[in-house]
């Protein structure tokens, strides 16, 4: 059984314990992702397009490395110019392992790698503190009266228009 699945606007076969390398996706080793964006289907003789038969598919996968890829060197030059220019760059990708390819509707286990796991919980305990403070302190400005607005002096212009026609 194989399936067609779009990721980072490619298109990729995969199968059950394929390793592919994808554009980037959050993630640390030992994550699950599932990708729901699947193309085609074929198990055995039977191939399936139907986009309604599809929606219900799900291909399982396990991050097993981020990575960078090689260096692209851009390099431009104008002849008789002295005008010449160097870049480079180097893609951020994402190494995963395809699991499983769920039909019927059925969704993968989401599990987190054991370091993922841990700094989840801190950065979710963090926002709520911040976000209890945040309530405090609107609480105190709603108690507080309001205060009138100041009046304003008049235009120092104006004044001495009034002034030369007195």
């Amino acid at each position: 059984m194989f399936a067609v699945i779009k990721t980072g606007g490619k298109q990729f076969r995969v199968a059950a314990n394929d390793k592919i390398t994808i554009a980037k996706l959050e993630g640390n080793p030992g994550d699950t992702v599932a990708f729901g964006n699947v193309l085609l289907l074929t198990d055995g003789d039977k191939t399936t397009l139907d986009a309604k038969a599809l929606s219900e598919i799900t291909v399982a996968a396990e991050i097993v490395e981020q990575a960078r890829g090689e260096k692209v060197i851009a390099f431009k030059k104008r002849r008789r110019q002295n005008s010449k220019r160097k870049r480079g760059f180097r893609a951020e990708l994402t190494v995963v392992r395809i699991t499983d390819i769920l039909t019927g509707g059925k969704q993968p286990e989401m599990k987190k790698g054991a370091v993922a796991a841990d700094v989840v919980a801190e950065k979710a305990a963090k926002p709520a503190k911040v976000a209890k403070a945040a309530k405090a302190e609107a609480a105190d400005e709603a108690e507080k009266p309001k205060k009138a607005a100041a009046k304003k002096a008049p235009a120092k212009k104006a004044a001495k228009d009034e002034a030369s026609e007195a």
